[in-house]
């Protein structure tokens, strides 16, 4: 068994959690927040919830089933032994050298390291990073080439290795998914003010969303919510045409991979009526070539129309949605306006449905004339949202 750490942007560690239990790779046992006595840095035992991510143990098909199916996490890592306490360079270099760098790397690869210290004895990165780099290649036996941040990446990608020291302790991680697990490849066509898909997806298992009742969004943009409620009603993997580190790892097992992705399942469930709406004539061009590109377009209505001019389908149902917030409208009387009007169309086409509304600013939940829980805090561009949790009253 190996020791592994779903890493995922701050707010959605529950549901990430969430998935994994769903995957099997987690059992609900093991749902538990980090040790606050044990050093910051150490924690990413099987079920440890720390910010920033998930720890799980697993075998490499669980690590293939991890990128495969993970929609929330932004990578998955793979611990290099334990954690261990590191007070000078040479006791670092020793410790490091007796890692298995064979398994993760092939001859003449590049190594990109990334190194995070905080209250540590050994406090310089780049030293930190040049000793790692030295019982990486005392280890293998040859030289190890150093990819520099800014240089034009090779035939070959570099292995990311994540090296952090926290109060002396020193975790040692290799990156298994290469690009962040939210490049999906289907979102080619970017609108304004953009969504990651891994925060689109979080945002729908947050709201509760049943995945056989009506979704509508309308603030659609480049369609990133709608796509990805889609791929979740119909179970379709979001990591399936994709490239993943592990591939170029020397013990890769190839038809091991090929029997996990496998052909896109079966729809017999009945089918959730999914909208795009947005009043961008631009952004529902850009939605549809996405959602064409993902191979979901046929299961998504979409309409180009202001959200004064929104029908719902029969419903209860679900409204989740990423509207405007100062990224794309400018003044705040437009803001307070455009979700005074929302607000009013939910209440007139939405009675009873529930909604999950992105917003940086917590005083234009109350424009709507909702009750909301805006206890979610999340992270979207940079920028600190909360996700407004509700249901629309008459």
């Amino acid at each position: 068994m190996n020791r592994y750490f779903a890493a995922c942007a701050p707010g959605l560690e529950p549901y990430t959690t969430m998935e994994l239990q769903g995957l099997g790779l987690l059992s609900p046992d093991e749902n538990r927040p980090e040790n606050p006595g044990a050093p910051r840095g150490i924690a990413g035992d099987s079920g440890t919830v720390e910010p920033g991510g998930v720890g799980f143990d697993g075998d490499l098909t669980a690590l293939y089933r991890a990128n495969l199916h993970l929609r929330t996490a932004g990578r998955v890592l793979a611990r290099l032994g334990m954690a261990f306490l590191s007070r000078s360079f040479p006791e670092l270099e020793q410790k490091a050298a007796r890692l298995p760098w064979e398994r993760f790397l092939l001859a003449g690869q590049p190594v990109a390291l990334r190194v995070t210290c905080h209250r540590s004895k050994l406090y310089h990165s780049d030293a930190v990073a040049r000793t790692v780099a030295r019982a990486i290649a005392a280890r293998l036996d040859q030289p190890l080439p150093l990819h520099k941040p800014g240089a034009e990446e090779a035939a070959n990608p570099p292995q990311l290795i994540l090296v952090r020291l926290v109060d002396d302790a020193c975790t040692i991680s290799v990156d298994s998914s290469g690009e962040l697990l939210h490049r999906r490849g289907y979102r080619q066509a970017v609108a304004k003010a953009p969504l990651r898909e891994t925060l689109a997806a979080g945002m729908l298992l947050a709201s509760g969303w049943d995945r056989t009742s009506p979704l509508i969004d309308p603030f659609c943009g480049s369609g990133t919510i709608p796509i990805e409620a889609a791929l979740l009603a119909f179970g379709i993997a979001p990591g399936k045409n994709r490239h993943f580190a592990f591939m170029d790892w020397p013990g890769f097992e190839e038809a091991t991979w090929k029997s996990l992705v496998g052909p896109s399942p079966a729809v017999h469930q009945r089918q959730p009526s999914i909208i795009a709406a947005d009043r961008d004539a631009g952004a529902i061009e850009m939605a549809r070539a996405n959602a064409e590109r993902a191979g979901v377009a046929e299961h998504i209505q979409f309409a180009c129309q202001a959200i004064s001019d929104l029908q719902a389908p029969p419903g209860p149902g679900w409204v989740v949605t990423n509207p405007p917030y100062g990224l794309r409208v400018s003044v705040g009387r437009d803001l307070r306006d455009l979700y005074a009007r929302f607000g009013a169309v939910l209440r007139r086409e939405c009675p009873g449905w529930q909604v999950a509304v992105l917003c940086s600013q917590p005083h234009l939940f109350g424009q709507m004339g909702m009750e909301w829980d805006t206890s979610l805090e999340l992270v979207n561009g940079g920028v600190r949202v909360r996700l407004g949790r509700g249901q629309a009253g008459r």
